[in-house]
């Protein structure tokens, strides 16, 4: 079995304090593979609000992947936002921005979907789908094949921000190279199924985690996911605090088997 870890929207510079170290044994316990970080580390793109992140993901002992949000990149310096946009991100967390992370039943690609050009709305890169599925024909059809990216490729329209920039498009070339899963973030919300404008089978799943440790829940509770994938099958859990508690739990859970390109999800 492969164990994966999503977490998202730290926001370090904003992060309840009193959840670090209830989130970090957490995560501990849960002894993953691989943690997923899926954007926005910090809050305004400050040294040492990345500080803290890399410190916090160094400490949990386990391997670890990031991809850039909105967030990480200065919002009020806009020379280095035009000209250096994730100078500071590449010191603390990483160089590379669209990392790759294969596991024994899993392929993990991260998408970068920032854009320094709007504040918060996200683009869909074609160069970046390209990239995606070239590494998923690389990686074969016996893993699961885990796209992560920090803006979602879908949303509702109830949600106020803006939809990333060619999200529709971008989501018809992952499904149709085979990706499986999809995880993003920014909306600071939960959500585990189907893309709603391609349901069934023949596309991917979305996993929308939360907020980890911001305070800036708009009407959530700070959670994450773990991801147990074991052959053809997949199980989301949703790790959460209570409103009135710090420490995580598990609030509830999701199954799917892989049928073909797409995920199938089944009763426990």
């Amino acid at each position: 079995m492969t164990r994966i870890i999503h977490l998202s929207d730290l926001h370090f510079g904003r992060a309840r304090p009193e959840l670090l170290a209830p989130l970090s044994t957490a995560i501990q316990e849960a002894a993953p593979d691989l943690v997923v970080v899926s954007g926005d580390l910090s809050q305004r793109a400050r040294n040492h609000e990345f500080r803290e992140a890399r410190g916090f993901l160094d400490a949990l002992g386990a391997r670890w992947m990031a991809v850039p949000g909105n967030h990480d990149i200065p919002l009020f310096q806009p020379v280095s936002r035009i000209l250096r946009p994730y100078r500071t991100y590449r010191e603390w967390i990483a160089w590379d921005l669209e990392p790759v992370a294969e596991l024994d039943d899993a392929l993990v690609v991260g998408v970068n979907t920032v854009d320094r050009f709007a504040h918060q709305r996200g683009k869909a890169r074609f160069g970046a789908m390209r990239h995606v599925c070239e590494t998923v024909e690389q990686a074969g059809r016996n893993k699961l094949c885990i796209v992560v990216a920090h803006h979602p490729f879908e949303q509702t329209a109830s949600v106020e921000k803006k939809p990333m920039k060619r999200a529709g498009l971008a989501l018809d070339k992952l499904k149709g190279c085979g990706a499986h899963l999809v995880l993003s973030g920014h909306l600071h919300m939960w959500h585990a199924g189907p893309f709603v404008t391609r349901p069934g089978v023949s596309g991917p799943v979305q996993v929308h985690a939360g907020t980890s440790l911001s305070t800036r829940l708009r009407g959530e509770v700070n959670d994450f996911a773990v991801l147990d994938v074991e052959g053809q099958n997949l199980c989301i859990t949703r790790m959460a605090v209570e409103s009135d508690g710090i420490d995580f739990r598990e609030m509830e859970q999701t199954h799917f088997r892989r049928e073909g390109r797409g995920l199938l999800r089944v009763e426990a």
